[in-house]
């Protein structure tokens, strides 16, 4: 279980802030894709600041910080992000409320996710394959170790139509590449499935050729 309700209870014992980065869990967390208090039924207002990206579930660019008034008040006129920033674009602006709305009014699509996101972990553990600390996120690595491993990997995929960008170091640590998979709601279990066992078999041709 995540720690996150934890960290709640810290924060009013010590008189501490706490900040919330829903970068990998707006739009896809909770019943009705929420986030991370609406996984975890914490209230809003026990977190001082929520933030999180425009650029994933909403597919916009930029990103949020919210809070109360007085501390993004604060941070409007402090923080070197926003005194040299603009304003977001009128399309960027669109695309994110037209995403929003779209998550009101449709929330099986966050049920979909789920499920999708689910199957995808189940079956890449069922081959044995590291998938690090990943669970409830529809962002799963696939933890192979070495750089070129993880580069020809992606390769490879190319090759079948599936899109697996490597992680390597300084992003990741050494001997901790990887590739990311992104599962959406419109993937079907057949592509999952597919992908899964592309990815096998591409793992296991270039093991073959580093041991030949």
């Amino acid at each position: 279980m995540h720690p996150y309700p934890k960290w709640s209870e810290l924060k009013n014992y010590h008189k501490a802030f706490l900040l919330v980065d829903e970068a990998h869990s707006i739009g896809v967390l909770g019943k009705h894709g929420r986030g991370i208090g609406e996984y975890f039924g914490v209230p809003g207002s026990q977190v001082d600041l929520w933030m999180g990206t425009l650029s994933k579930s909403f597919a916009s660019c930029g990103g949020y910080i919210a809070g109360c008034r007085a501390l993004v008040e604060y941070l409007k006129y402090t923080a070197p992000g926003f005194v040299f920033s603009v304003g977001m674009s009128p399309p960027n602006t669109a695309s994110a409320l037209a995403a929003l709305r779209q998550l009101k009014a449709e929330p099986e699509r966050v049920a979909q996710l789920q499920e999708r996101s689910a199957l995808f972990l189940r079956l890449a553990k069922k081959r044995g394959f590291n998938t690090g600390m990943s669970q409830n996120s529809p962002v799963i690595p696939i933890i192979v170790g070495e750089a070129e491993k993880a580069i020809a990997l992606s390769q490879n995929l190319a090759q079948c139509g599936i899109n697996a960008q490597p992680m390597i170091h300084p992003s990741v640590p050494h001997n901790a590449a990887r590739l990311r998979f992104f599962i959406s709601c419109t993937h079907t279990e057949e592509q999952i499935r597919f992908t899964v066992e592309a990815l096998a078999e591409a793992i296991a041709q270039i093991e073959t050729a580093i041991e030949a």
